[in-house]
């Protein structure tokens, strides 16, 4: 009973930041898709709990956490971590997906400063006590080497970060420099006060810096002020319990998923599954089930080296993909959470697509190759057919506006059940944004969003249709689509059919008619109208006769 308590405790202070950034974020890509996940982290950097947002954040950000203590904790900069500090980083390479994926991490300190133990007792609760300080002045006081008790972290997409492309999804990058602004590890609080000439200066650097530092700054604080929420909410837990004994559930929580999911593997088989993407590329995994053990080994052997494109995957993409796929499959009411890939054997090549080294472009490995490697993992287990295995990144802007959104399509079915159609499938969980507030913000029309009948694979049991969507532009814009399954359909597994792959064109005003592939970028002048036909989820089992 007192474990169910804490996992539900635990999600809902995750829950609680979701709201507080949401409604203090301004931009479209935040308020209006919620493009944003946020959750909470013990000492160590080990995911806790999570609200339900964006899948591939959640699995990753854990490596960004641990990217601060390595670096600063102990004191190992010379300085330390600090009650009222706050970190930014986007770095690929250092636990982040694509730079347009922004992570703000929060240290808590459960002790009080004056006695530093690990008790309440004497603990007044007070903001910079308990928790940490931040607000935009002042500075809460030092103290020596005490060590963070737990983190929170917030990770929102920022509609641009520079880079060659407005909306910095580039569908031609061929570096991570080419993607925009890279920020590791970068001090964004300093003991309470928030270093904005700093990061404007530091948004302000490159060949193609952000185009629009005042949003950019703006998301920050909000991200900042749902890391407050939660750090807030971890404070009040630890008055009501003791530090000891969070901490203490914290251990449970991740040693009950770690249970849930052996338990899981003893009805799993061996399974393996190749993918081919639109661009040649093959993701390769092999799932080998030690049933005596009750563990499991996911390996990626095989799969194609690292790639010239920015199809590439950082390993923290990998570890979100399989942590997803493992938590979906258990039945039990638990927090995704680390716990979950304790009994698991990630084995990704170095230097492969899926493990690249600096300075690789990675952009459509975050939103494309993770869908992949989900959909490649699921067919393996024999438990899902490949859903539309893309997020139809669409975006468009100019030097006045910058937006990006994802598109639906079908997902797939499964041993018992059909696929859904138009809904956000695996790794993506945000929404679009309501046509009236599109067309207010920005200069374009939305003609046309329609399920795409007919585009989902048939079988025993059916996959879910794709959809129609078609804007026209009222102002000379930048339109880019980065997406997959375009050439290649999702596969239907156990007899069941592929699904219908996906379509772009553009159609101007004079009435021509420009196809598109998977990845392309055109100038649309007004008038001009831009059509994403996106994938159907592939079909399950044979049809009866």
């Amino acid at each position: 009973m007192q474990l169910e308590i804490f996992n539900n405790l635990f999600m809902a202070i995750a829950e609680e930041m979701g709201v507080a950034l949401q409604s203090t974020a301004t931009s479209v890509n935040i308020k209006e898709r919620l493009d944003f996940s946020c959750a909470i982290f013990d000492a160590d950097g080990a995911l806790i709990a999570n609200a339900p947002h964006i899948p591939v954040h959640l699995g990753s950000m854990g490596e960004s956490i641990r990217r601060i203590i390595d670096t600063r904790g102990q004191g190992r900069d010379g300085r330390g971590i600090r009650r009222g500090d706050a970190y930014v980083l986007n770095d690929p390479y250092r636990g982040g997906t694509h730079l347009p994926d922004v992570t703000v991490i929060v240290p808590v300190f459960y002790s009080s400063p004056e006695r530093g133990g690990g008790s309440s007792e004497g603990a007044d609760g007070g903001v910079g006590t308990i928790g940490p300080s931040i607000s935009f002045a002042g500075s809460p006081p030092r103290c020596g080497e005490e060590q963070p008790s737990a983190f929170v972290a917030a990770r929102g997409h920022h509609a641009d970060i520079g880079g060659i492309a407005p909306g910095s999804m580039p569908p031609e990058s061929r570096t991570i420099a080419d993607e925009g602004v890279l920020i590791d590890n970068v001090l964004l609080v300093d003991e309470g006060h928030f270093r904005e000439a700093e990061m404007r200066a530091l948004l302000g650097l490159g060949e193609w810096p952000a185009r629009k530092p005042d949003r950019n700054i703006s998301d920050l604080k909000a991200q900042l002020a749902a890391c407050m929420r939660g750090a807030e909410g971890l404070a009040q837990t630890a008055r009501d319990y003791g530090p000891d004994v969070v901490a203490a559930y914290m251990r449970h929580v991740l040693a009950n998923a770690e249970e849930s999911v052996r338990r899981l593997l003893g009805r799993l088989d061996d399974g393996a599954f190749d993918y081919e993407m639109d661009n040649g590329a093959h993701v390769r995994v092999k799932i080998t089930i030690d049933k005596q053990a009750r563990s499991a080994a996911f390996d990626f052997t095989g799969t194609s080296d690292q790639l010239p494109d920015n199809f590439n995957a950082p390993y923290s993409i990998v570890r979100a993909a399989s942590l997803y796929v493992v938590r979906t499959l258990i039945n039990d009411m638990i927090p995704m959470n680390d716990g979950c890939l304790r009994p698991i054997e990630l084995t990704v090549p170095d230097g492969s697509m899926l493990n690249p080294k600096y300075p690789a472009a990675v952009v459509a490995g975050n939103v494309e190759t993770s869908q992949v490697v989900t959909d490649a993992l699921f067919a393996a287990t024999r438990r899902l057919a490949p859903s539309q295995g893309t997020m139809n990144n669409f975006t468009f802007g100019n030097e006045r506006h910058q937006y990006y959104e994802t598109i639906a399509g079908g997902s797939g079915a499964g041993p018992d059940f059909d696929g859904t159609s138009a809904v956000q499938t695996h790794m993506t969980n945000s929404r679009l944004t309501d046509p009236e507030i599109l067309e207010a913000r920005l200069p374009v029309r939305l003609d046309q969003f329609a399920i795409r009948r007919g585009s989902g694979g048939e079988g025993a049991h059916k996959g879910g249709d794709g959809v129609i969507r078609a804007v026209t532009f009222l102002e000379p814009m930048r339109a880019n689509i980065l997406a997959n399954r375009r050439r290649v359909a999702p596969h239907g597994i156990n007899g069941g059919s592929d699904a219908e792959p996906g379509r772009n064109w553009v159609e101007r005003v004079d009435g021509s008619v420009e196809m598109l592939s998977a990845t392309a970028s055109a100038e649309m002048q007004v008038g001009d109208r831009f059509v994403i036909e996106t994938p159907g989820g592939a079909g399950f089992g044979t049809s009866p006769e």
